[in-house]
């Protein structure tokens, strides 16, 4: 089970949703990353300002980390995606059943993500020939939606992936 997690100020996320699936099977279709993206993102969107666009957009969100997901896990075991929120700031959490190299691929894209030229990087990945870099959505959250991400250990067979993300805009 996931656990729900705070902010840098202590504050607690709420939890929204959480789904829990075998691995093998979330992976056998490519069409899951879409249909799970979309039944979360109208779960929880419905009492937003704009619950249309925002379920949009956290569809669409939610979607490039489960299509990461669906390229780069091992086989077996359990997935698991919840949704949680602290005022318009929603927290996606993913535990991944990885392999070392799995892992390390996670590790590497978030030291990648933290390089000052990311969005060269990303238009670069997005632009070039041949098939696409499996971490490419990991770099559209991070640009297009200005998410940050995160990824830790779970045991020794499962990274925790969290990308903190505000689809809807602060009025101040």
């Amino acid at each position: 089970m996931v656990q729900s997690a705070s902010d840098a100020c202590g504050a607690h996320f709420e939890r929204l949703l959480q789904i829990d699936m075998d691995v093998d099977v979330f992976s056998s279709n490519w069409s899951y990353c879409d249909r799970v993206s979309s039944y979360v993102a109208r779960m929880i969107g419905h009492n937003r300002t704009d619950s249309l666009l925002y379920s949009n957009l956290l569809s669409s969100a939610l979607n490039e980390l489960l299509e990461t997901v669906f390229r780069v896990h091992r086989p077996g075991g359990s997935f698991a995606c919840s949704v949680s929120r602290l005022g318009k700031r929603d927290r996606i959490e993913l535990i991944i059943p990885c392999d070392a190299a799995g892992a390390r691929f996670y590790r590497d894209a978030m030291n990648r993500l933290q390089q000052d030229d990311v969005e060269t990087q990303y238009r670069s990945a997005l632009f070039a020939e041949g098939p696409l870099d499996p971490d490419i959505g990991l770099f559209e959250l991070a640009v297009d939606y200005a998410a940050t991400m995160s990824v830790e250990q779970v045991g020794k067979d499962a990274i925790r992936l969290v990308a903190d993300l505000s689809l809807e805009e602060t009025r101040r």
